[in-house]
């Protein structure tokens, strides 16, 4: 029910898949001694992948939300003319909470793939896909308190979209095993319309061997 690639203008975000990224890659860039992986998961609900299997069951559980309609999760590629073009930069997903009527977005990327506006070019694709065409009402993004990088992208494409900062909320989600703070912002379907709600991302809806 997803589309199955959604293309900005430097970005490729593709189903993720066992297909679309190997178990093995996957644990290449996960793992604990991957480069920069201490940066990368410093303020994100998850820790560098300990085995292979990890990364596969990770991959599983993407495949299974997507199919049961829960959640959408994409490999972030560069697209040609980009530094690292075609490279595995990341993973991105829109959380569908359907009884909320609410999409939540989430990403991580590579540390040398950082600084690029990538997180805001995917986020304003994202917008499109849950407005444009799935018609939620509200969507949402949270990052764990302290994390200013992540503050400093969000708060630029929640603002460009008509949005706000809702405010820090205590024990919000799960750090290592222990409640931690989470400060969210939202962005309303009537908020993105006003500010423009800009329809520029192209979408595929099925994979070109089915076509």
């Amino acid at each position: 029910m997803f589309p199955v690639e959604i293309r900005t203008d430097r970005l490729s975000l593709r189903r993720a898949t066992r297909e679309e990224v190997s178990p093995r890659e996957c644990y290449d860039y996960c793992r604990e001694d991957a480069d920069g992986i201490d940066e990368v998961t410093e303020y994100v609900p998850w820790d560098p992948h300990a085995t292979p299997k990890e990364s596969r069951d990770y991959l599983v559980r993407c495949e299974e939300r997507w199919d049961d309609g829960e959640a959408a999760a994409y490999v972030v590629r560069p697209r040609e003319g980009e530094d690292g073009a075609g490279e595995f930069a990341g993973m991105a997903g829109l959380d569908f909470q359907w009884d909320r009527d609410t999409a939540v977005f989430g990403t991580w990327l590579r540390k040398r793939f950082w600084g690029r506006g990538y997180s805001g070019e995917r986020a304003r694709a994202f917008f499109e896909v849950a407005f444009g065409e799935f018609d939620v009402s509200l969507c949402a993004v949270e990052h764990i308190s302290g994390n200013e990088k992540s503050e400093a992208a969000i708060r630029r494409y929640v603002e460009a979209a008509g949005g706000r900062r809702e405010g820090e909320f205590r024990n919000r989600i799960e750090r290592d095993g222990d409640p931690a703070p989470a400060v969210r912002y939202s962005v309303s379907q009537e908020e993105w319309r006003e500010a423009g709600g800009e329809r520029t991302a192209t979408l595929r809806w099925t994979d070109e061997a089915s076509e």
